[in-house]
């Protein structure tokens, strides 16, 4: 017995030696690095602050009340959703904020690097705590639910808290697993290896992330539009403004752990594939002879790094579609090489029964986009058409000197725009080219994501009565930004062994309409809205933190080409009974309208598992019909589920096909526009109409 005894206690020393060693290693292994700041850093901060606070638009004093706003939006950029923090974390540091601009003037970001340490912690803990989660039973029967809007509360006071938002967001995912069928082992597996590669990341972490996004919590306390561009990130900028890469063609944004589909370039493969959409979620990715990495919690710039690849290859990405909460697919594309070229202009011609129509889809204000354009104008005016779209939709802008010079094709001599600078000196640019390279009807298209340059150039055509504006108000970006290298010329000879020091993007500028009136916060508004029902969201400038704010300046002296104000009231009256009865636009109502109903909730998600099912279900119901009635108007067979959907259907443009119906309206009562052969300046045109300050 005593021997037996004996033998059991060696053999447990034995275990419990061999299990310290164990946790010993993995101990080690898994230590969280306690980042520091580079000593590079310290130049690259002064420079850096010496931008911000001597060249932006925007006076500000980098004192004491300047360092708390900081303070907060460093914690906010660290924590949005507040489920690392709770308030005694926050106040550990109170004392400290009011340094924060001495720091960054010195160069010595200590309290930047200690808080993002403690953030580190957070986090870690935090995971460490979903994957204790992940070993209970799993239940979704109960009709709790989540709710992910979660900046605007206070901090929590207590650990508990966070442990009941974590409970349920472990939920939430589990549940989004078994909506896709999966069972609770390969769940649990699926998610263990999710969390346990969210650690590994914070593991990772480098001196540079907490250096970028402290200095960018500087940054967008000053506007939402000026940054710190880290090295890598400053690589990925100065490739794409070197017209290519290779790649699917699409940007991507981190949002929690998720990684979002933003927008693609048109005519990459990602556009052209018609096999995603923007605000898609990509929850893994694979080459074509490797399986499927799941990629929820990985850093953002190692997914592009998974994503990208020579061309002629192919990466397979798992989609969890936007505004599905349950269902992922995976999907196949063929990387290419991506030229700016491809974000070109083009020009498409519809045969409308009534009339030919030229669209001008202008995707960005590109280098070289006015040479483009003038070409196809000139393919455009041997075409006989009725009158021409330019179609910025979506369109976020690009070069001011393009979109000055654009806007010369379709008016006289005059001005364009006017800017001022934060001297406040006021420069009014000018078309100086004489001569009008189109003449005829126009309508120019914008939405609530067409921004800066475009609004600038949807203003123009509205202030001189060039064209009827049709669509939504647009986003309202009226600020101009400049981009700057933080490695000065000379730092190659005196300073040899220092590594890339990144740029920075800061506004420099406001700019005005002609009119007088800006388009900051309230951008343009169209002469004719395109749907009777609008979005109530929270899209464009108004709603990002810090934006500057509206104004107006004197109007320059202009005068406007034709008077079509009193063609408005008709256009709109045949555009509401045209949409009144048109499927499409009742689809996009009926959409408009759900979405509005559930402003309030649309961030809370049920965790009923019969509930989202349901959901879904529904979801999926209305889009099936919706698909076979517009298969049944177009002499189609229908289809019993919309993955029967030939790939080659392209569904219709609602918002195109009105357009071009309003321009066929315009075209007969449009003021003609001539040319002088001789000079090339207009000899007749309605000049009856009263300039016409008001914004």
């Amino acid at each position: 017995m005593n021997k037996l005894l004996k033998g059991i206690i060696r053999l447990s020393l034995v275990l419990c030696i061999i299990s310290q060693s164990a946790q010993a290693k993995e101990s080690v292994k898994e230590t969280l690095p306690v980042l520091k700041q580079d000593e590079v850093h310290q130049v690259v901060a002064r420079r850096v602050t010496n931008y911000f606070t001597q060249s932006h638009y925007r006076n500000f004093a980098l004192d004491g009340a300047f360092s708390a706003k900081i303070f907060d939006r460093y914690f906010k950029l660290l924590d949005g959703n507040k489920s690392l923090f709770i308030q005694s974390d926050v106040d550990k540091f109170r004392d400290r904020q009011e340094l924060l601009g001495q720091e960054l003037f010195d160069g010595n970001l200590r309290t930047a690097y200690d808080i993002y340490n403690l953030s580190l912690q957070k986090r870690y803990d935090r995971y460490k705590y979903a994957l204790a989660i992940l070993q209970r039973p799993m239940d979704f029967s109960a009709n709790d639910e989540i709710d992910f809007k979660r900046d605007d509360i206070a901090w929590p006071t207590t650990e508990k808290e966070l442990d009941e938002y974590w409970d349920k967001r472990v939920k939430y995912d589990e549940l989004s697993l078994a909506l896709s069928g999966k069972n609770e082992t390969e769940i649990r597996e699926a998610l263990t290896k999710r969390y346990n590669r969210v650690l590994k990341t914070l593991i990772q972490s480098n001196n540079e992330d907490a250096f970028q996004i402290f200095m960018n919590a500087f940054a967008r306390e000053i506007d939402p539009h000026t940054s710190y561009l880290a090295p890598r990130k400053k690589r990925d900028f100065d490739s794409e403004m070197s017209l290519s890469f290779e790649g699917i063609g699409a940007t991507l944004s981190q949002q929690d752990d998720y990684t979002v589909i933003m927008s693609f370039v048109t005519g990459g493969p990602a556009e052209k594939s018609k096999l995603l959409s923007v605000g898609d979620k990509i929850i893994g990715v694979g080459q074509s002879n490797t399986p499927i990495e799941d990629v929820i919690g990985w850093r953002l710039d190692d997914i592009v790094d998974k994503i990208r690849g020579p061309k002629g290859t192919v990466v397979k990405l798992e989609i969890l579609p936007a505004g599905n909460k349950s269902k992922s697919k995976i999907i196949e594309i063929t990387r290419d090489k991506i030229h700016f070229e491809d974000r070109e202009a083009k020009l498409k011609i519809v045969d409308n029964e009534r009339g030919k129509v030229g669209v001008l889809e202008i995707p960005s204000f590109y280098m070289g986009l006015t040479e483009k354009v003038s070409e196809l104008l000139k393919k455009a005016n041997k075409e006989n058409l009725q009158g021409i779209i330019v179609d910025l939709r979506d369109n976020g802008g690009g070069s001011l000197a393009e979109v000055i010079a654009l806007t010369g094709l379709f008016i006289d001599t005059g001005p364009v725009v006017q800017v001022r600078d934060n001297l406040q000196k006021i420069s009014i640019y000018d078309d100086k080219n004489s001569g009008i390279e189109y003449t005829g009807p126009m309508v120019v298209m914008i939405n609530r994501y067409s921004a800066s340059a475009s609004e600038i150039f949807s203003a123009a055509m509205q202030d001189y009565g060039r064209a009827v504006i049709v669509g939504e108000t647009t986003y309202g970006k009226g600020t101009v930004q400049t981009s700057r290298n933080i490695s000065y010329p000379v730092d190659a000879k005196l300073h040899p062994k220092w590594p890339e020091l990144g740029g920075v993007q800061y506004t420099v500028q406001k700019f005005y309409r002609i009119n007088g009136g800006s388009t900051q916060l309230k951008g343009v508004e169209p002469d004719i809205e395109m749907s009777k029902t609008q979005y109530v969201d929270e899209t464009g400038e108004r709603f990002l933190d810090n934006a500057m704010p509206w104004d107006k300046i004197p109007s320059a002296d202009y005068l406007t080409v034709a008077n079509i104000t009193p063609l408005l009231k008709e256009l709109k009256s045949q555009h509401l009974q045209r949409i009144a009865k048109n499927p499409e636009f009742i689809y996009i109502d009926e959409d408009i309208k759900q979405f509005n109903d559930k402003k309030d909730k649309q961030y809370i998600v049920s965790l009923n598992k019969k509930k989202r099912e349901a959901e879904q279900k529904s979801n999926d119901d209305r889009d099936l019909k919706r698909m076979n009635e517009r298969l049944d108007r177009a002499g189609l067979p229908r289809i019993a589920k919309l993955d029967d959907l030939p790939k080659d259907y392209k569904q219709p443009d609602a918002y195109l096909d009105e357009a071009v119906e309003i321009l066929l309206d315009l075209t007969p009562k449009y003021p003609k526009i001539e040319i002088s052969s001789a000079n090339k300046k207009i000899i007749s045109f309605d000049l009856s109409v009263e300039d016409d300050t008001d914004d």
